[in-house]
């Protein structure tokens, strides 16, 4: 059966994208620690199922409290219609007024999330943040990218504009599978590698960290005992960047 393959596929592109990535992925763990460490803030963002990443790492057992969400109501997956995600993210301008909004500001690192590249609002954000002096981190589809052209009015795609560039090493157009008598590939998996890398991110910068002799502001499940009382101190300590309570 098929399913076997998909599974087979997502651990081989996980493997991939890891073997190939990882030293560019401990260099930018490092730059998520300093950040922190400087009490600067750190901020995620994609638009419609990119913005799953989003909501992997953030108010998460086991992950870094000062990790912000941006949630664009027109961009979320609870947006109908549906599509109209896909016009909004297309529109000049939308990128600057949303990264205006949410206390980004110089010093800050903005991590975005886009497999294609190709939207304008993401390709807006990262220009943006350049210019308020905000370092930049891509997670994208290098395969896809290269294959598209962008729809930004500079002609750019998202890994041309940002700083740091993860490559989550799948297929042009993100489903993997094709099965006899569909024409259409199935099976996308840009979430499933995408999350293990953001989450295997995290886990370097804590190691960085602890390292730097800082106690890292990671969250405990609210159903463990002594949960609650954990993660109260860190909200108290951090509460300067932390900006979705």
């Amino acid at each position: 059966m098929r399913g076997n393959d998909y599974i087979k596929f997502v651990n081989e592109y996980i493997d991939k994208a890891w073997s190939t990535q990882e030293d560019k992925i401990r260099e930018i763990a490092v730059l998520l620690a300093e950040t922190i460490e400087k009490k600067n803030n750190v901020f995620v963002f994609g638009c419609s199922h990119a913005g799953i990443i989003a909501e992997e790492v953030f108010y998460r057992t086991g992950g870094l409290a000062v990790i912000n969400p941006i949630f664009f109501p027109g961009f979320m997956l609870n947006t109908r219609p549906i599509t109209m995600t896909s016009q909004l993210e297309r529109l000049p301008g939308l990128g600057k007024i949303i990264l205006d909004q949410n206390h980004v500001k110089e010093g800050d690192l903005l991590i975005l999330h886009s497999v294609s590249g190709r939207n304008t609002v993401p390709v807006d954000m990262a220009l943006e943040a350049q210019k308020m002096g905000v370092k930049t981190v891509c997670i994208t589809n290098l395969n896809y990218s290269n294959a598209v052209t962008s729809r930004h009015p500079s002609g750019k795609r998202l890994f041309e504009v940002c700083d740091y560039v993860i490559d989550n090493c799948g297929d042009v157009g993100d489903a993997a599978i094709t099965l006899d008598g569909l024409a259409e590939k199935i099976g996308p998996t840009s979430t499933a590698v995408g999350t293990a890398l953001v989450n295997a991110l995290i886990i370097e910068s804590v190691e960085k960290m602890i390292a730097d002799g800082i106690v890292p502001p990671v969250f405990m499940s609210a159903n463990l005992n002594g949960g609650d009382e954990h993660n109260a101190k860190i909200f108290a300590e951090y509460k300067d960047n932390i900006f979705y309570m």
